[in-house]
């Protein structure tokens, strides 16, 4: 990464246009879609304003940063970073004025410097290389357990006992299928870019009938801005079913606002929480991926029409919604526990490191903890680095500590169950925080 230039160092080109923060601030296009977009990248300002709809990673991730400063954002999304570099060229409008600071007065000047010397020592460790023979042992453990829950009905024959236990394989198979395409989605399994999107196709929608781009396109939104309300879709979806975090709650309370009776939701939470995949898919007319997830649906009714006897279709039918309901329920319960017991604001602004800890916490780390969680139990290093392959989490961990210690930031790890059950504290935390200001606001 390219050192950063303090404030007054070196002297702008001539032709050079420039700006202040301020000036770069009111670029953010809140409000009205037709306005300009800028942002700064190692005190470069970028006119984004026509670009981002064609961005490859979606349009609302880089317009997350608008009018702000995306420089680690920019280093910690993109792995081969000199063919973007080379088309940012394009939109280059001039840079900071000499007078103003490398970083925005929200930052935390001190501690994004010492996160930049933390991400040089992170590539000269190599930490950020994958190891393509520990995904394949990853695939070929999915692809054992998956064909182990056809051989248990076959071989044992249907009765209740193994028809749970064959769900039961082939829950753990969707599971961890379900950790395998995160590691492609952020591009952490090959060094190829292509690679990594050829395979996730495969294992998104042919292991899990799932859209790739579907959840390529949220998650990395997700990543941009984690638990800021307006830019993770992962808290946007919810006001009309959720009510998440104190301040939110507060303001649907005080605003008389009540779509869902909130004060339960931590009973119908992980009831309620779907995905529209199929539906994205056609949205976007995704037709290639519509062939790859029908085969999917193909594969295992062609695999176990001969196992279910009499009753094909409801057996069928049953398993398969069986093995969905309860991998949705799982994924739940993994995926945010590490997002929803934190803090749930607006943007604020604030420096990459800091945006990243007050919105995640990790799980501590155990041989099962690390399999079941797909190692998302290192979601602090997972955010921080989100192209880091999974293996390498543990390495880098020290170090993160260190920095947290460092500048009296709290790096919040808890037990397993733990982190379960706070999910369903801060659920009915918030849902109580609505509830009182409804009645009294």
């Amino acid at each position: 990464m390219a050192p950063q230039r303090e404030a007054g160092q070196g002297v702008a080109p001539p032709a050079s246009r420039l700006f202040t923060w301020e000036e770069v601030a009111r670029r953010d296009g809140r409000g009205d879609p037709s306005r300009e977009r800028w942002l700064v990248i190692d005190r470069k300002v970028y006119d984004i304003t026509r670009f981002h709809k064609r961005h490859p990673g979606g349009s609302r991730v880089i317009c997350s940063y608008a009018g702000q400063d995306a420089t680690d954002p920019f280093v910690a999304f993109h792995v081969d970073k000199t063919p973007v570099k080379k088309h940012m060229k394009q939109l280059v409008i001039g840079e900071l004025a000499p007078d103003q600071p490398s970083f925005e007065p929200s930052k935390n000047k001190l501690l994004v410097e010492d996160f930049r010397e933390l991400q040089s020592t992170v590539e000269k460790m190599g930490l950020l290389k994958p190891n393509p023979f520990y995904f394949l042992v990853i695939l070929l453990h999915i692809l054992l357990l998956d064909a182990a829950g056809w051989f248990v009905l076959w071989y044992f024959r249907t009765s209740v006992t193994t028809f749970i236990f064959a769900t039961t394989l082939l829950l753990i198979a969707q599971s961890q299928a379900g950790w395998l395409q995160h590691d492609l989605g952020h591009l952490s399994v090959f060094s190829s870019i292509k690679w990594n999107h050829i395979v996730h196709e495969f294992v998104m929608c042919h292991l899990k009938g799932l859209s790739a781009n579907w959840w390529s396109f949220h998650h990395s939104q997700h990543h941009a801005k984690p638990n800021c309300f307006l830019k993770d879709p992962d808290i946007e979806i919810h006001p009309t079913i959720f009510s998440l975090g104190k301040p939110l709650s507060e303001e649907l309370g005080k605003q008389k606002k009540k779509y869902m009776p909130y004060n339960h939701q931590h009973k119908y939470f992980f009831i309620i929480f779907q995905i529209y995949s199929i539906y994205f898919i056609f949205q976007r007319k995704l037709w290639r991926e519509l062939a790859w997830s029908a085969t999917y649906f193909i594969r295992f009714f062609i695999t176990f029409v001969p196992l279910l006897g009499v009753k094909v279709v409801l057996g069928q039918l049953l398993l398969l919604n069986a093995v969905r309901f309860l991998e949705i329920w799982c994924f739940t319960w993994v995926s945010q526990m590490n997002h929803i017991p934190m803090h749930i604001d607006y943007d604020e602004n604030t420096d990459w490191v800091s945006t990243q800890l007050q919105a995640t916490c990790n799980v501590d780390q155990s041989f099962f903890n690390d399999w079941f969680t797909g190692h998302l139990n290192f979601q602090i290093e997972h955010h921080l680095f989100p192209t880091m392959p999974r293996h390498n989490f543990w390495k880098v961990a020290p170090l993160v500590k260190s920095l947290c210690a460092k500048h009296g930031i709290a790096y919040q790890c808890k037990p397993l169950l733990t982190a379960f059950g706070d999910i369903v504290r801060s659920l009915k935390d918030s849902g109580q925080t609505w509830y009182d200001a409804y009645m009294n606001g």
